[in-house]
């Protein structure tokens, strides 16, 4: 009888989806790959073959244990660990470079993963992730889109994303109820080009991501910022005062933030809409 799944898991079984999430991440031959969630290892096996050294974070004890079993500590070390917890950038000063990250992320726990790779962008040089294909839209949506907002924002802060492929529910046990896609997610964090500063821009854009149906200046100003600012700011920035957060590119936003320069009390929330 199959292992009943814990954690939210639904395993990929479909080994040349494996083959192909590994062969987007490029040469890996002489990197350090760390894989979140291996699971039954359908990923790790065609990683295994490819990668300098795959470090495989995994949650679930029976899983660690397989895992070790079947894979040589040579290839592959299983670190049987909450990836919320795993320290990157220790991971990274051993293997002596930036990591490489992969992973069918569990979807109740993809909003989580996506901040702490992103709080450990110095560490990173690249991640091929697989979430619920409606958080993938979100996550690499362009402005206009129907499912660009506050998530696009944040993750394309620290460097582009690209949808890859998607896959059916028929390829993973137990069948998920949604599509999964496959995205990929280059580290290079903009705050700097763009002359921001890190917390409170993604603050900000939390404030003008609040209500998805509000002009951009009535969220503003309903966050409390002096209704007088902010049309100033607008203008100042070259903005419609009618528009919505969800039309304007990240340029624009920056744009706007310098010129408003809000004047944050309290660090932002660490939470995404997903």
């Amino acid at each position: 009888m199959p292992r009943k799944p814990k954690l939210g898991q639904n395993f990929l079984r479909d080994a040349q989806a494996g083959e192909r999430i590994v062969a987007a991440l490029g040469d890996v031959a002489n990197r350090t790959v760390v894989e979140i969630g291996p699971g039954r290892g359908a990923i790790t096996t065609a990683l295994a073959e490819r990668a300098g050294h795959v470090l495989a974070v995994e949650l679930d004890r029976e899983l660690a244990t397989a895992l070790r079993a079947r894979f040589s500590p040579q290839r592959v070390t299983v670190i049987e660990q909450d990836v919320l917890n795993f320290d990157f950038a220790a991971a990274a000063a051993q293997a002596g470079a930036p990591l490489q990250v992969v992973g069918n992320l569990p979807y109740y726990i993809t909003s989580p993963i996506l901040l702490k790779l992103a709080d450990s962008h110095a560490e990173l040089d690249l991640a091929v992730l697989m979430v619920q294909r409606e958080a993938a839209d979100r996550v690499t949506a362009a402005p206009g889109w129907r499912d660009y907002g506050l998530l696009s924002v944040t993750v394309q802060m620290y460097g582009p994303a690209e949808p890859l492929f998607t896959l059916p529910p028929s390829a993973f046990s137990p069948p998920p109820r949604v599509h999964s896609t496959v995205f990929r997610w280059r580290f290079a964090p903009r705050f700097a080009a763009l002359g921001v500063e890190e917390a409170e821009f993604l603050r900000f854009a939390r404030q003008a991501f609040a209500q998805k149906r509000k002009t951009l200046a009535n969220n503003l100003r309903a966050a409390g910022i002096a209704p007088a600012a902010v049309a100033t700011a607008l203008a100042g920035a070259a903005i419609d005062p009618k528009a919505r957060a969800e039309a304007l590119p990240i340029e624009a936003l920056a744009r706007l933030w310098r010129h408003l320069k809000p004047q944050h009390q309290a660090p932002p929330s660490r939470a995404l809409p997903i």
